[in-house]
């Protein structure tokens, strides 16, 4: 969301706070010219409704097309067709000349083209437009959104950027400190930076340092306007944020809860002079940078699966000759799994690194060993300089492979053992201590065989688990960084010594959307798919497990028949939770291959035709409420037919599905808990209570 003078300059504003690498309508130079498609193709894109229609227009415009044509074809109404034509005429008028005037800059401005897009438009950078506006007086002006509607004075305003003389920004008593937040939510970084964010201001509230939140997303709590003491609603852009630092003069900005947004104008903002508080953005550069990261870690004696970086097709081939197979690639800074994938083959490698490259935009492509059956474990600290708190381990239930914003966790950790946990706590103090944090951490480790620990990432930053972990253990993560960011101590707050244990148990589980798409065939893997997460608490692990899954939408069976289909790899581990199931009552159904194996190991069940095989087969048997449970593990990267119809109907009908080996045998624990008792609910601060006694403020 954007807000402006006119239209043109909202309209502007919000596709550069989309962020989609466009700094506005036109001269980005990503766009395709107009002379090199076809006036019929634009033609057919303008009559079918998508999210990039709106650039579709502009090259209608530039191959001649009138308004009312455009109107017809994408039923837009012509008023807002007519004011996107001034917007390319000034792009246009302006990029043939190669130069621009005062007065043709300030009508750019108001029209609301960015400094990057004039920049394109002739021919200099950013910066020396941004110098040019200033020697030509031309500055933002600040407008006051009046919460209360004029009806009496509004005590919490917050504000919108234009091009206008008149100024209405109220000055503060003393100097803020400005959050950065999150911008648009989106599939891989959504409302656990909102979190941060709004924990970070509420933080400073009790402090008594005045909060300036920067966010542009209408949906979030950080743009409620009483949220903070300020809300500039603006793109988290370098060119909005350096507008708001030069009226505001905050004492320093807080970067390390939005996400990769603020993440990625963090360098850029210290460059131009901005302080940036907490961990330094060096520091985050250095735990972002492949190379330095691997120094790191064998600095530090730790372990790193093998892995290589390339910038091609062949030096792909090269390094996944040199790592073997399976690798997992993905393209430098993406979030939510964008573009990742686990691979096996040279086939599947030279398809997959062309579209990883194209969507980092030439930036060199991450190929890591992939860990197979290893257990992934999110680590959550903070740390201040000196001590590390180490907030929560994570243990995964799926093993390795699905992404963390998929993967349902488990904190305590119930299948980690004593050893493994310790050298968690290590490593997690040295990789603090080493890149010097001064706030959050997450530390993403994977475990193979309980013996050998390997570090996967480590993000000096906010990460999704935050909520969860202050939710379960009762201490507000985000409140304690922000007040180590401002000079406290761990110690201070009684945070320098070891957490006690849990009594308690959190589950996190993600919901997808895949019932929403008929069809979709549900199978995780490394590209982040959920669109939200729940969470359960009980003091045992089954009981919140199955809480999870309730809140899920998933309600495991209590009795009935459950289906079994499982890959080869995973028929030794699924073998427990076939036996568990058979002693609680349940009858079990299974395909020839692991109904063979149950069988040898003495697990009766009885034997179902799989779709290619004839009917009845077990999709009729879905179709017919015959199934009350499914567990069934995709066999590769491409699922085969069969099994894709097993899981796409199962979504269809609502019958419980189960696609990895470990989340069956979880679910197992569910089931076994809900037939040993009731459910039962208290207020979650029952389970934190006397866990942290909140610390006195020092801070003057």
């Amino acid at each position: 969301m954007a807000i402006g003078r006119t239209f043109k300059e909202a309209l502007q504003k919000a596709l550069r706070g989309l962020e989609i690498k466009r700094a506005g309508l036109g001269a980005v130079g990503r766009d395709v010219r107009a002379d090199q498609i076809k006036p019929s193709a634009v033609r057919r894109r303008l009559q079918t409704p998508n999210s990039m229609r709106i650039f579709t227009i502009r090259l209608a415009l530039q191959q001649g097309m009138s308004v009312e044509e455009i109107s017809q074809l994408s039923k837009i109404d012509p008023w807002f067709i007519k004011n996107i034509a001034q917007i390319v005429a000034t792009e246009e008028r302006i990029s043939r000349k190669g130069e621009i005037s005062d007065e043709e800059l300030l009508q750019a401005k108001k029209l609301g083209f960015s400094d990057f897009q004039i920049a394109r438009m002739i021919g200099r950078t950013e910066e020396e437009v941004r110098q040019r506006r200033k020697q030509a007086s031309i500055s933002v002006a600040f407008k006051l959104v009046d919460t209360c509607g004029a009806e009496f004075e509004a005590y919490t305003p917050y504000y919108y950027s234009t091009y206008e003389r008149k100024d209405e920004t109220r000055p503060s008593d003393k100097p803020g400190v400005m959050i950065l937040g999150g911008g648009p939510n989106r599939i891989g970084q959504g409302l656990e930076f909102d979190y941060c964010c709004v924990h970070a201001s509420l933080a400073l509230r009790e402090i008594g340092i005045p909060s300036i939140m920067v966010n542009c997303n209408p949906e979030t709590v950080s743009t409620d306007y009483d949220t903070s003491d300020k809300l500039y609603f603006e793109p988290l852009t370098l060119e909005d944020v350096l507008e708001i630092v030069e009226r505001e003069k905050p004492q320093g900005l807080i970067v390390q809860f939005g996400g990769q947004t603020p993440l990625n104008l963090a360098i850029p903002l210290e460059q131009a002079g901005v302080p940036i508080l907490g961990t330094s953005p060096t520091s985050i550069a250095r735990a972002e940078d492949r190379e330095q990261f691997s120094n790191m870690i064998s600095k530090l004696h730790l372990r790193q699966a093998p892995n290589a970086m390339a910038s091609s097709i062949p030096e792909a081939l090269q390094a996944a000759k040199q790592i073997g197979y399976p690798v997992i690639v993905r393209p430098s800074y993406v979030l939510g799994g964008r573009a990742m994938e686990i691979i096996f083959t040279d086939e599947e490698l030279r398809r997959f690194v062309a579209e990883a490259l194209e969507s980092s935009d030439g930036a060199a492509v991450l190929i890591d060993k992939f860990l197979e059956n290893a257990i992934e474990i999110d680590v959550d600290a903070v740390a201040d300089g000196k001590d590390v708190y180490i907030a929560g381990i994570m243990e995964h239930i799926e093993y390795a492979g699905v992404h963390s914003g998929d993967a349902a966790m488990a904190l305590p950790p119930h299948r980690l053992g004593k050893a493994v946990l310790e050298e968690i706590r290590r490593a997690t103090r040295d990789l603090a201590m080493e890149l010097d944090v001064r706030g959050l951490m997450n530390i993403q480790f994977a475990a193979v065989d309980e013996r050998e620990l390997y570090v996967l990432e480590v993000n000096p930053r906010a990460s999704r688990t935050v909520p969860f972990v202050s939710k379960v253990t009762g201490v507000p993560i985000a409140k304690v960084a922000t007040r180590v960011m401002l000079g406290e101590t761990l110690a201070s707050m009684g945070l320098d010594k070891p957490a006690p244990p849990l009594k308690h148990v959190g589950v996190k589980e993600s919901v997808f959307p895949f019932n929403r798409f008929p069809g979709t065939d549900a199978v995780l893997g490394p590209e982040m798919k959920s669109t939200g997460e729940v969470m359960g608490i009980d003091n045992d692990f089954g009981l919140a497990y199955a809480k999870s899954q309730i809140a899920a939408g998933t309600h495991l069976p209590t009795e009935g028949t459950a289906f079994i289909s499982v890959k080869d790899e995973d028929k030794p581990v699924i073998l427990s939770a076939a036996r568990r199931l058979k002693a609680m009552g349940f009858e079990l159904l299974a395909t020839d291959g692991t109904g063979k194996f149950l069988e040898h190991h003495r697990v009766s069940n009885r034997r179902i035709n799989k779709v290619s095989q004839g009917r009845p087969h077990v999709v009729d048997a879905i179709k017919n409420g015959e199934i009350d449970l499914i567990i069934n593990t995709p066999s590769g990267r491409r699922p085969r037919a069969d099994e894709a119809a097993i899981r796409i109907n199962a979504i269809a009908h609502g019958i419980p599905l189960i696609t990895s080996a470990t989340a069956a045998e979880a679910a197992v624990d569910g089931i076994a808990a809900l037939k040993a008792g009731t459910l039962d609910s208290k207020p979650i601060q029952e389970y934190t209570k006397d866990r942290w006694k909140k610390a006195p403020i020092i801070l003057k």
